[in-house]
């Protein structure tokens, strides 16, 4: 069992509790066309007069503004499909369960949502404790350290195996000082592989 590569001393990751989902792209401006301009004639002798400005035809523009309605609202119906369909296998950091995996190991410092799969698809990390904090004050990063030095211990009554093998190491999700004060209180440890596996590590 490894522990995360860098000062053993600094915790692995941050995480945020709920879900935050990425805003839709900037939807493109629509504009309706205006309807076709009248036909103005010339006297049949002498100078000719200018022609007046073309009228614009109220119910093109009624039209092109529906149409363009339409079109907008397709565009968000699709960036909310979009938006679904990219995080349907998601989940917030913090709801993380002991047994759930994760297809990959977060590499961000901030950390909101996870990649979650069955255990029985090729993944790259296993949540296998959940350690509550008690209410109060943000306790400060000492503490929060000590909380993340109970994870090899959780291993090992986990999966004793997993402890005596050196591929796999310990990713650890912790409160930050902004999460704590949103109620997060969960230390999340979790086994990682240096290659996917499929199936659970406990036994």
């Amino acid at each position: 069992m490894t522990w995360p590569s860098g000062d053993p001393n600094q915790p692995p990751a941050y995480q945020h509790p709920g879900a935050q989902y990425p805003p839709p792209p900037p939807l493109p401006y629509q504009q309706g066309p205006y309807g076709p301009p009248g036909q103005y004639g010339q006297p049949p002798a002498g100078y000719p007069y200018p022609a007046p400005p073309p009228k614009k035809s109220r119910k093109g523009l009624i039209i092109g503004l529906s149409v363009g309605a339409f079109v907008l609202a397709a565009i968000l119906v699709g960036a909310a499909v979009f938006f679904v369909m990219a995080n349907k296998d998601k989940v917030v950091a913090t709801d993380l369960a002991v047994g759930d995996c994760l297809t990959e190991i977060p590499d961000a410092t901030l950390i909101r949502m996870v990649p979650k799969t069955d255990c029985s698809q090729p993944h790259a990390g296993e949540a296998y404790a959940v350690l509550t904090m008690p209410d109060g004050a943000y306790p400060g990063e000492a503490t929060i350290s000590d909380w993340q030095n109970k994870c090899p211990a959780e291993l090992e009554s986990y999966s004793p195996d997993a402890m005596q093998d050196s591929s796999v190491g310990v990713f650890v999700l912790y409160p930050t000082a902004e999460t704590w004060g949103q109620g997060d209180r969960a230390i999340v440890c979790i086994a990682t592989t240096e290659d996917k596996r499929t199936g659970s590590l406990k036994g």
